[in-house]
């Protein structure tokens, strides 16, 4: 956390399209918070090798997500949970939603992946196809995780939100929801 400066400790919600950086940002606050970190990937897919084959059913998705973290007083959860993760979403105190430019984003994901999946040996289209699905996002036509969806839900949210372009560094988006914390947005 950047010195002399106070976070209040909170159950917040990190989310936005996929590549748009949710999951290094929730760190960064959780380690700045001392508080728990969690990635809704963690709970939506069964840990399978490769990974990202076998989906958990919804109820065990939220069953496990109690079980870890939901009952503690501050944690930080990164990813997205809209459509089937409502029942953690009530028990959060506050929102940041991530955006980035569309070609931004799709070329830093797909520099992640190849960088994640290097020397693993794929199924045929694999990547392809996640990357046309994490496309998808920013097409309001899209049936999947999208940007409408998450506007949509946020003009209903009555919580506090963020709204953050995550082109600026960890180090500057940490500032913001330091001084965004300060200026009390609860």
């Amino acid at each position: 956390m950047p010195s002399g400066l106070w976070m209040k400790r909170c159950r917040l919600h990190i989310f936005g399209a996929s590549g748009s950086g949710t999951t290094t940002l929730a760190r960064a606050v959780a380690d700045a918070w001392s508080v728990p970190h969690a990635d809704s990937d963690d709970y939506f897919w069964v840990p399978t090798d490769p990974p990202y084959r076998q989906q958990r059913a919804p109820a065990a998705r939220t069953m496990l997500m109690n079980q870890v973290f939901v009952p503690r007083k501050a944690w930080v959860l990164s990813g997205s949970v809209q459509g089937w993760g409502e029942e953690v979403l009530s028990q959060c105190d506050a929102f940041v939603f991530l955006t980035l430019d569309p070609q931004v984003r799709l070329r830093r994901l797909a520099e992640r992946e190849k960088q994640r999946l290097s020397g693993q040996s794929l199924e045929l289209g694999a990547l392809e196809q996640f990357m046309a699905w994490a496309a998808g996002y920013d097409d309001p036509d899209f049936s999947g995780r999208s940007r409408a969806r998450h506007e949509a839900w946020l003009e209903n949210e009555v919580r506090p939100v963020l709204r953050l372009d995550s082109a600026r560094s960890v180090a500057q988006l940490l500032q913001a929801i330091v001084d965004w914390e300060s200026a009390g947005p609860r």
